[in-house]
């Protein structure tokens, strides 16, 4: 029975839509060239001109052919096997080439918050070499037995769960409760860390091993050890410490963060963070909270030095919306300018920001609570030296705007593949991977997705140009309603006022 599955499997490589026949039957040619090339030398008795020249052209043929068709081959095995693993389709029926997924390009993502974990959704898809450097814990909790303990910064733990093979079960784990204290809660996530840091004396090692005993994609190293503060000092002149005080406070137009730091300022990154920088392939700065998610572990000791003394290209992922408690009224240009200002010597090489094509009746709440989209003004960008990708990237997630995952990952491995291709590395499995990936992963469309974009052959989809007249109705027809209640309740006050007099006059009347 078991030969019998054999011979399926074999004849099933001679399917028409795998393409190996024609690089078999090329082979078989090019074989059959030099062996006929090698029976006319043993054969004949003297060669003359014209017989040499057919030889060498023969031998020629059947050398050229065999490199081509064995190439060739090796092509059409790896792209089945990347479409039949992306189908989920029987994959044991094929050769599934661990060794280059787990070989595939590195990419080291700093930032915090949702963004990170939507580019870390997107990227496991195409390598394990996957380093997500997120801000560190806090030590201000106890456990149950009144040792101080360390919690799980939330940055961790939901780096873990994006980089997880089933996410809903992995935050089941790490968010078990052992504590009756709602409050206060003890979770399998805070034990873990406590008990892994007791064994290797280390937080960034204890972090990094959760890759082998959770069995996720890629690794998580918290940016540093230490405990430290953000703080934020602002154009109007006053200075704000520590990120929830920053949450809370609204800046303005005339009154915004002017520049963060890290208090004490000598807090030091982990030997794996700089190792990880200097080996990587590609940096992913954002997208996420800029004064308290993406720069804060930049300015950790170390960190833009081993950016700076990387080979690799740095590319920074846009925020799609503004944030009242950090970037009211910020553009493009305004974003990498605070990057490259804390950034020090290191650089960014690319932006990727999206088109702006969100219809409007979905950042009328965002409008209501101080945000906008973030104004594209791309010559200011393109005069920072930065290179700018324009890509589709805004999906609507609960009636909230989001960076999609996998749209997210195809910019950036789409700007890996360049790279590799300007190293003339076509033929290497490496980029055959990558690109088969692309072509054909499916991408589910947001069950909430009540928009679509427009797709415009000049490529000028930008939001302000295309829905400002729309904008501008919507506040007027705002405005006019806030003006009509004003209205009204004046009104109701000056009638409550005649009935007042009225009332008094014909009091005293009687």
């Amino acid at each position: 029975m078991e030969s019998k599955k054999t011979k399926l499997r074999f004849f099933s490589w001679f399917r028409s839509e795998y393409k190996i026949k024609r690089w078999l039957l090329l082979a078989i040619i090019s074989a059959s060239a030099i062996c006929w090339a090698l029976s006319t030398i043993f054969v004949t008795d003297t060669l003359n001109f014209g017989t040499i020249i057919k030889i060498a052209l023969l031998f020629i043929f059947g050398f050229s052919g065999i490199v081509v068709s064995y190439i060739s081959m090796q092509k059409r095995v790896l792209e089945i096997m990347v479409k039949k693993t992306d189908k989920r389709d029987n994959v044991k029926s094929l050769i599934y080439n661990k060794k280059v997924y787990s070989q595939g390009p590195k990419i080291v993502v700093i930032g915090g918050g949702t963004g990170l974990n939507t580019v870390l959704k997107g990227l496991k898809n195409y390598t394990e070499n996957i380093t997500a450097v997120v801000t560190g814990y806090d030590t201000s909790r106890s456990n149950f037995s009144g040792r101080k303990s360390s919690k799980m910064a939330e940055d961790i733990k939901e780096s873990i769960i994006a980089l997880a093979k089933n996410e809903t079960e992995m935050r089941n784990i790490i968010e078990c409760n052992f504590s009756k204290d709602s409050e206060n809660p003890l979770t399998f996530g805070d034990m873990y860390v406590t008990e892994m840091q007791r064994i290797n004396h280390d937080l960034s090692k204890s972090i990094e091993r959760a890759k082998d005993v959770f069995n996720i994609t890629g690794t998580v190293l918290p940016v540093t050890s230490d405990s430290y503060e953000i703080c934020a000092d602002y154009t109007g002149g006053h200075s704000v410490q520590g990120k929830e005080n920053i949450y809370e406070t609204m800046c303005n137009v005339n009154d915004r963060i002017d520049r963060v730091y890290l208090s004490p300022s000598n807090v030091k990154t982990s030997s794996e963070v700089i190792t990880a920088i200097k080996e990587a392939d590609a940096i992913v700065i954002g997208p996420g909270s800029l004064y308290t998610s993406i720069i804060p572990n930049l300015l950790v000791k170390g960190v833009s030095r081993a950016i700076k003394e990387s080979s690799a290209f740095t590319v920074y992922i846009s925020n799609i919306m503004t944030q009242p408690e950090e970037t009211c009224n910020f553009s493009l240009s305004d974003h990498i300018k605070a990057i490259k200002r804390h950034l020090g010597e290191a650089s960014i090489d690319y932006c990727i920001y999206d088109t702006g094509d969100v219809i409007p009746e979905y950042i009328r709440k965002y409008n209501s609570e101080g945000a906008d989209l973030v104004n594209q003004d791309i010559q200011n960008a393109k005069a920072e030296g930065v290179k700018l990708i324009k890509r589709d990237l805004a999906t609507i997630t609960e009636k909230h705007i989001r960076h999609d995952s996998d749209l997210v990952a195809k910019a950036i491995i789409d700007l890996i593949c360049e790279d590799l291709k300007f190293k003339d590395k076509q033929n290497d499995p490496e980029y055959i991977f990558l690109r088969q990936q692309m072509r054909y992963k499916k991408l589910k469309p947001n069950s909430d997705s009540r928009w679509k974009k427009r797709k415009f052959k000049d490529g000028k989809s930008k939001f302000y140009s295309k829905y400002q007249e729309r904008v501008d109705s919507l506040k007027d027809s705002e405005e006019k309603i806030k003006r009509m209640n004003k209205t009204t309740e004046k009104n109701d006050r000056m009638l409550e006022r005649v009935s007042t007099m009225r009332n008094t006059k014909y009091n005293k009347g009687k």
